[in-house]
């Protein structure tokens, strides 16, 4: 059985599905801070915190292979405002559930990790040999804790696989479930609210950025995708005596111009767009070099921004009654 920590949120309640598509009983942790207890539509449900001291009865009510870790805060304007507050929840919380691992002999761990890790990249499209340095208390926090796997894996046969995300996007196709956020801080949702008429208008956080068109670029990965790739890490892991590390997105970078007009095409909306300043903690461009998880473990995205869009605003309309 697998245990998937924070499985009622937007990516954790993806990768349950496709885990019990392809055949894996699994149980969902979640304190529901976050998460929503009617996305958990598959395996067994738990609520519980991972920083708490009932996370041990998970491990003794449940035969636990294998873990993957889901549970973290991750607004990176909200790290900058309450960095101590991420440095407990995606940190320390993590050092109790490997507490846990290493007291039931889990030895095969899969972490959700962040693009946040690399900062400022000086070399673009970024790969995973390149130097880790968080600019915000978001990225510090899953860089840390990084660490702290890397130190477990030292140690004895204790292996895993961390999957750097850049930017999940999308919806799941069948909208059971998707991106459901309070506050909602990304951005396809908020200019996808603006298309609706739930707001008035989107802001662009910074037009100055060495850019083509002044704004912040990312690489946006829909999030069936991210959910295939955990099922192919954790097949890796059964497979192999090592830990690894991936980068997970599409190759290609989108500037949230481009973003905003690709959702204008998808909805056939038009809508207000302010031009704001930047906000802390933002680095102007990231865009993964995924060849090393298409290479070792044969993974390829299946969709593009537009796809993405498409799902999402699909999910959007469901939710929202537009």
């Amino acid at each position: 059985m697998i245990l998937i920590t924070g499985g009622a949120g937007y990516i954790g309640s993806q990768t349950n599905k496709i885990l019990n598509q392809s055949g894996y009983d699994t149980v969902v942790v979640d304190n529901l801070i976050k998460g929503f207890e009617s996305f958990v539509k598959w395996g067994e449900f738990v609520e519980c915190d991972t920083g708490s001291s009932e996370l041990r009865k998970v491990f003794e009510d449940y035969d636990i292979d294998g873990v993957i870790h889901f549970a973290a805060f991750s607004s990176v304007a909200e790290s900058v405002e309450y960095p101590q507050m991420y440095l407990k929840n995606n940190f320390k919380n993590t050092l109790n559930l490997l507490k846990c691992c290493r007291e039931f002999n889990v030895d095969k761990f899969i972490f959700s990790s962040t693009a946040a890790v690399y900062g400022d990249s000086e070399q673009i499209p970024i790969n995973e040999d390149q130097k880790l340095k968080p600019i915000n208390p978001y990225g510090q926090s899953k860089f840390i804790t990084e660490k702290a796997l890397q130190r477990e894996a030292d140690k004895d046969e204790f292996k895993y696989v961390s999957l750097r995300y850049f930017n999940a996007a999308g919806a799941d196709f069948d909208s059971q479930i998707g991106e459901l956020h309070d506050p909602e801080t990304h951005l396809i949702p908020l200019v996808l609210d603006a298309a609706a008429g739930i707001r008035d208008d989107i802001s662009i956080y910074g037009t100055d950025y060495d850019t083509p068109d002044g704004t912040c670029i990312r690489d946006y990965i829909h999030v069936e995708d991210l959910a295939r790739a955990h099922v192919l890490a954790y097949e890796y892991l059964c497979e192999n005596d090592k830990s690894n590390t991936f980068n997970l997105g599409n190759g290609q970078g989108f500037s949230v111009r481009e973003v905003i007009e690709m959702c204008k095409k998808v909805t056939g909306c038009s809508f207000q767009v302010i031009e704001d300043e930047r906000r802390k903690g933002d680095p102007a461009v990231l865009i993964a070099d995924p060849s090393k998880i298409e290479k070792e473990l044969g993974w390829v995205p299946k969709y593009d921004l537009e796809k993405i869009v498409e799902s999402a605003w699909k999910w959007h309309q469901k939710i929202n009654g537009v």
